[in-house]
């Protein structure tokens, strides 16, 4: 029960919580238990979710992150509760590249050879309850000056079920991110030696994850024609 998908660029916009119409609610929850696995799916293309075109094409690299809300009724919430980040897969040179970023491992390159595809683990403790899960692209493309990323995220209802009693401290949306933060306002059509993914930092509970490493779990690999275990 995804909500939105096209890209955002105004930090201080409510859209940043679930996309343009994301407060609206979507009907539906999907029951997960605290310590799945859980597969979310983003695209630029509307009802594209093949393989052959690249998930978010164009050459707009950067990191792809995952972060929950708690809420009294996920089909009604509008993402104005605190969040929490519980996945992040972000930069990781590339052996050899002594040229542009754009050469370098990305979290949405992984996420397109996934077919668009984004495993993380619901955190084993997570007290039960209602959620939004809320998927996040930060593309850097157009980034060199201040205000120029664009953000592709979709919110997504579950329930999950469990005796934990984990409640991570929260941050609100918007307000997560600055137009000059070094993860948002950054060249990557050259050279780097670090990136910070922008944003909080990924709960003790939660998954980091280095991008050019396997990330697909029994998941269709772009190019490929048969589904593989990783």
């Amino acid at each position: 029960m995804p909500r939105g998908n096209s890209p955002v660029s105004s930090i201080s916009s409510n859209d940043m919580r679930c996309n343009a119409g994301g407060a609206a609610g979507v009907s539906g929850k999907c029951a997960v238990n605290a310590g799945d696995t859980v597969s979310v799916e983003m695209h630029q293309q509307p009802g594209d979710r093949g393989c052959k075109n690249e998930a978010i094409g164009g050459n707009h690299y950067g990191p792809v992150l995952v972060y929950m809300t708690k809420v009294p009724d996920a089909s009604k919430a509008d993402g104005s509760t605190g969040w929490f980040k519980v996945y992040e897969n972000g930069w990781a040179a590339a052996p050899g590249n002594k040229g542009a970023a754009d050469n370098d491992y990305w979290g949405v390159k992984d996420m397109n050879k996934c077919c668009g595809k984004v495993d993380f683990k619901i955190p084993t403790a997570l007290a039960p309850g209602d959620y939004l899960v809320r998927a996040e692209v930060v593309a850097l493309h157009t980034t060199q000056s201040a205000g120029g990323a664009q953000f592709y995220m979709s919110c997504y209802q579950i329930t999950v079920t469990g005796s934990g009693t984990l409640a991570p401290a929260t941050v609100k949306i918007p307000g997560i991110y600055g137009s000059s933060d070094p993860g948002i306002k950054i060249n990557i059509h050259s050279a780097i030696t670090g990136y910070t993914v922008p944003g909080p930092k990924v709960i003790a509970e939660g998954t980091t994850v280095t991008p050019g490493n396997a990330v697909c779990t029994n998941k269709m690999i772009r190019g490929a024609n048969d589904v593989f275990a990783f």
